[in-house]
């Protein structure tokens, strides 16, 4: 079976699993307070240009989302997110499980405007009785988007001028982080994440390691007692190592940057494959995700051999598939798949 049905198949990289080989019989301190935990974090902080910035580790990205909103709101507050923003719609709820609503709107390609925001923000604060409304209290956006698309360096900057004016802060999920700072043509860096989002996290379970996401506060906006909520969540791991190594690894010699940049290139193989053939596309992504429109027995005889993710019904005869590439994957996968087609 070839798999692209998503870009945490495989377990990590070889040279993560070998250097949490290496360090395995060291002890260390616990929590996350080890000498890898705090390479790490020097690391990004250097990365990101933001020496002050205050960085943490935790194992998944519903988990690290979850944490992450609800120690940043307040009890009347609520996450303004596109309608189709993962927290909106693939994480279970597990926000409004935190007693936070989820504020949807409209998306563009996945994304959230700063004009649809700021006409939201306007029309909220207009309203005669807002005080007993949820008040909007932070924005979720990711980059990429669910829809594979990125935002561009001054989309960020213009959302991000939008919620310092309304003082909120703008929180980024970076579970594919990886990904979109490597497409091809994308004018946003790591940097500027960092000088455009009160949050961020850099995603790791997707882009080679077995687990974890490396959360990124930026100017001071980590909240008091962040550790001791996260531990209330039952997400602070005694063995706060198995983070630190993990990234460490990812990001000595730019691993995390060379992995991202070889799923980018295993995507743009794919592309050409699938405009070949003659294949619709749902949506232009410039990322690791690429969403194909396929006649339904096509895709029925197709994942008899392929592992796919089914995205919406189009019609009653097409749906739209998720063909995802990763830093595991290979040309000889490619090769396979034009096989089949």
């Amino acid at each position: 079976m070839i798999s692209f049905a998503n870009d945490y198949a495989q377990g990590a990289h070889p040279k993560v699993l070998q250097r949490l080989a290496e360090t395995n019989l060291e002890p260390l301190a616990g929590y996350g307070e080890d000498k890898y935990c705090e390479s790490t974090k020097s690391k990004i902080r250097a990365l990101c240009g933001c020496p002050d910035a205050e960085v943490e580790l935790l194992v998944g990205g519903t988990q690290t989302n979850a944490v992450v909103i609800s120690s940043m709101l307040r009890s009347c507050e609520g996450v303004v997110a596109a309608e189709t923003g993962h927290v909106s719609s693939h994480e279970a709820g597990a926000i409004e499980f935190t007693g936070h609503k989820v504020l949807t709107l409209p998306q563009r390609e996945g994304k959230l405007a700063a004009d649809t925001l700021k006409k939201y923000l306007s029309e909220f604060y207009a309203d005669e009785n807002h005080e007993h409304m949820v008040f909007p209290g932070m924005v979720y956006i990711s980059h990429p988007t669910e829809y594979g698309t990125l935002y561009s360096r001054g989309e960020l900057r213009d959302l991000a001028r939008v919620c310092r004016t309304y003082n909120m802060p703008l929180y980024l999920d970076g579970a594919r982080l990886g990904y979109g700072l490597m497409s091809r043509g994308t004018d946003v860096t790591l940097r500027d994440i960092a000088e455009c989002c009160d949050v961020f996290y850099i995603g790791g379970t997707k882009v080679g390691a077995l687990c974890g996401e490396a959360v990124v506060f930026a100017g001071g906006s980590k909240p008091k007692h962040f550790m001791t909520i996260v531990k209330q969540r039952g997400a602070l791991l005694a063995k706060g190592r198995l983070l630190g190594v993990q990234f460490d690894a990812l990001f000595t010699d730019g691993l995390y940057f060379e992995l991202s940049r070889h799923a980018i290139d295993m995507a743009e193989r794919l592309k050409e494959l699938f405009r070949s053939r003659g294949v619709e596309f749902f949506i232009e992504s410039p990322t690791n995700q690429q969403f194909v429109v396929l006649e339904n027995s096509k895709l029925d005889a197709l994942r008899q051999r392929v592992a796919v993710s089914v995205w919406q019904k189009l019609n009653g005869t097409h749906t739209v598939v998720r063909f995802a590439t990763s830093w595991a994957t290979t040309a000889e996968d490619i090769a396979a798949l034009a096989e089949l087609l």
